[in-house]
């Protein structure tokens, strides 16, 4: 995250000149009766740089509060694994808890994870559409650049992630996006999303990209809350 900048403020109040002499004093044929007209201008023109510095000085100061407020409301998540999800039924059979446990050790080890949890949940329309999610809570300070390793991590596993756009995060904000790889069972969607307070990645055996990422966005929606 980028260090706010403090913008300089003009100073006023710098000592007015001092007479010498009780007579006028005229220079370069300064008329000594326009004196108070130019020093009227003089302290206007003081008080208009005081008045801009102060501006930029408050602008930088909203841009900060703009970068700031977003982790500080997203900061806090709480992300859980509900029984049933989004039209999905949690699978707690060994071997799902197994593969789960597999997927959720492995994520945590790429990312330092305040908690962490993998889960695996089974579509009623079809035993091939498994979807496998796993990731945890923590304190992302640029949530969009640390998903993206995650994916070339992923690539490295499953080989290249193609085609990954950003979709819609959906009211939770932050950042989701979606690809393909493939694995032992062929293609996969794989979608992740990110933002101040929590990283998750779900893999989609049968599903296109676009499917997955509208199924994964209702996903955290019942999941995720601050």
């Amino acid at each position: 995250m980028s260090n706010g900048h403090l913008s300089e403020r003009a100073v006023d109040g710098a000592p007015e000149p001092v007479n010498l002499t009780e007579e006028p004093i005229r220079l370069n044929g300064e008329d000594p009766a326009l004196r108070p007209k130019q020093a009227g201008v003089q302290a206007r023109r003081r008080r208009v740089a005081w008045l801009l510095a102060s501006a930029v000085g408050l602008a930088g100061a909203g841009a900060f509060g703009a970068l700031a407020w977003p982790i500080l409301q997203q900061r806090d998540a709480t992300v859980t694994s509900p029984a049933q999800l989004a039209g999905l039924s949690r699978d707690d059979s060994e071997p799902a808890r197994s593969t789960a446990d597999y997927l959720r050790n492995g994520f945590a080890a790429n990312i330092e994870l305040d908690q962490s949890f993998g889960t695996v949940y089974r579509d009623p329309a079809g035993e091939r559409r498994p979807v496998l999610v796993f990731g945890g809570t923590t304190l992302l300070w640029q949530p969009e650049r640390d998903l993206d390793s995650l994916f070339g991590l992923m690539a490295d596993e499953t080989g290249q992630v193609s085609g990954l756009r950003s979709l819609s995060p959906g009211p939770l904000g932050g950042v989701l996006k979606c690809g393909t790889t493939s694995g032992v069972g062929g293609e996969f969607a794989v979608c992740g999303w990110a933002d101040h307070g929590s990283v998750v990645m779900g893999l989609f055996p049968d599903h296109p990209a676009v499917e997955a990422g509208d199924l994964f966005r209702k996903m955290r929606n019942e999941m995720q809350t601050r």
